[in-house]
């Protein structure tokens, strides 16, 4: 397994909420050569602000891990996290953060803001712009055609 598989996994994930009407980001929390957590997006189906692919990938990869602490786990995300996220990823001690496309409006690991630069206890290794044209595409193409919807 390489970050491509697990890239490519977090794209069927964005893909199964774009097919929901959810913006398309998807995450998987891996632990060695297996994933222990995936996440879509949800916000608009549950109504819950909390609802983003990267807290449920962290959600379930606690619960299958049996603790907080994912000290030994990589995320791959489609998108960049946003400060929520961010802080999600920090305070469960993701080791290694691989993401996508750039969130120029509210990516909080390098586009807006570098929250891994701030003194906290924890800073993930991180690889971004990774399948950076394939995560960005459905995000246009969703866009694309909600714009098109409304017209």
């Amino acid at each position: 397994m390489n970050d491509l598989y697990f890239m490519n996994e977090a794209l069927n994930l964005a893909r199964q909420a774009a097919e929901e009407g959810e913006v398309p980001v998807g995450a998987v929390v891996v632990l060695g050569d297996e994933i222990v957590g995936r996440g879509r997006n949800r916000r608009e189906k549950n109504k819950n602000a909390l609802a983003h692919a990267e807290l449920e990938a962290i959600n379930e990869a606690c619960e299958k891990l049996g603790g907080w602490r994912l000290w030994q786990c990589d995320m791959y995300v489609t998108l960049e996290p946003c400060p929520m996220c961010t802080g999600a990823i920090i305070n469960s001690r993701i080791k290694r953060l691989v993401y996508g496309a750039s969130d120029y409006k509210a990516g909080s690991c390098s586009s807006v803001v570098n929250l891994f630069d701030l003194p906290y206890n924890h800073k993930p290794e991180t690889v971004s712009g990774f399948m950076q044209e394939e995560c960005s595409q459905i995000l246009t193409d969703f866009f694309k055609e909600l714009r098109s919807r409304k017209k």
